[in-house]
């Protein structure tokens, strides 16, 4: 419930002191760079030497990646019948692709099924997070370039350097040979601010005015987040008859709503800031419902 709460309080806060002029307009630049460059390879420091693997455990990677990179065929199919820009297709990707599966996730894994099975909950996340890193950064530099087109060195090199996808090779190819429980402490406090201060960055960016006009996006993109993504997991699910936990979990961090992180990142590389914030505060209410649905689903079904 406290997740729930501080989604709440973070978004309005941002809202109301953009709204009052009491903070600089451009204050959420200052808090994404403080995500990125710190928060974020935090977290990959904190999570990914904990992971237990087993060839089960391949299914959640495997899932995640699939639901993501349908999302890309999927919105290019519905931006190029629309006769969307380069832009407006980018954004639409990056909204659509990539899941809340840690700050919603993990806290909704832990209500409907037990904090035990958020190591399975971890490698999606983990996974989620690779590809936004990879996938979602070529998106929003092809959408954030006024040509469209940008050559794979430019692409390579704005990849190996966004400090969030360092943080996730580092933290994997290192954590075999030294050990960082000493560190823990420090990971666990730096990661901790990801969530409050990317959703007080949400809300200083929040703009209404003129949402009638995204409704046909907003919805498509939801459509895809909320109902196909997890269809399509679960599909997979059937297809490699993996049953049980593993499934559940997958299937239900399929279901999650828009990833925060791909604001700051849309914001970076500026691509349309104002249609996937309302996606992203539309998408965590909205899933609160949803998920319950997929819940019960999964319950029934497994």
């Amino acid at each position: 419930m406290v997740n729930f709460v501080l989604i709440a309080v973070c978004i309005l806060a941002g809202m109301i002191l953009k709204a009052t002029k009491s903070i600089h307009p451009d204050a959420h630049k200052g808090i994404n760079t403080w995500i990125l460059y710190l928060a974020l390879p935090a977290a990959s420091f904190k999570y990914l030497p904990k992971v237990s693997w087993s060839l089960e455990m391949l299914f959640p990677i495997l899932a995640t990646f699939c639901t993501a990179v349908f999302s890309l065929i999927f919105m290019y199919s519905y931006s190029k019948y629309k006769g969307y820009s380069r832009r407006s297709r980018s954004t639409l990707e990056l909204a659509t692709g990539y899941s809340n599966t840690s700050f919603v996730g993990f806290p909704l894994v832990s209500a409907f099924y037990g904090e035990s099975l958020l190591s399975i909950a971890i490698i999606c996340d983990q996974t989620m997070f690779f590809l936004l890193s990879t996938l979602g950064i070529i998106s929003a530099v092809k959408g954030g370039s006024k040509s469209g087109k940008v050559s794979a060195k430019f692409i390579l090199k704005r990849l190996v350097t966004f400090p969030p996808f360092i943080g996730c090779i580092l933290a994997l190819t290192l954590s075999p040979f030294i050990d960082f429980s000493v560190a823990d402490p420090l990971f666990d406090k730096l990661a901790a601010t990801i969530s409050p201060l990317a959703l007080f960055s949400v809300g200083l960016q929040l703009k209404f005015n003129g949402w009638q006009n995204l409704i046909p996006q907003m919805s498509v993109s939801l459509l895809y987040k909320l109902i196909l993504s997890p269809i399509i997991a679960l599909g997979m699910a059937f297809l490699f008859g993996i049953k049980g936990n593993i499934a559940k979990i997958t299937v239900f961090e399929a279901s999650m709503p828009t990833v925060i992180t791909a604001s700051i990142i849309a914001e970076q590389y500026r691509l349309n800031t104002k249609l996937i914030n309302l996606i992203i505060g539309i998408s965590i209410i909205v899933a609160l419902a949803t998920t319950a649905v997929w819940f019960n689903i999964l319950e029934y079904i497994f």
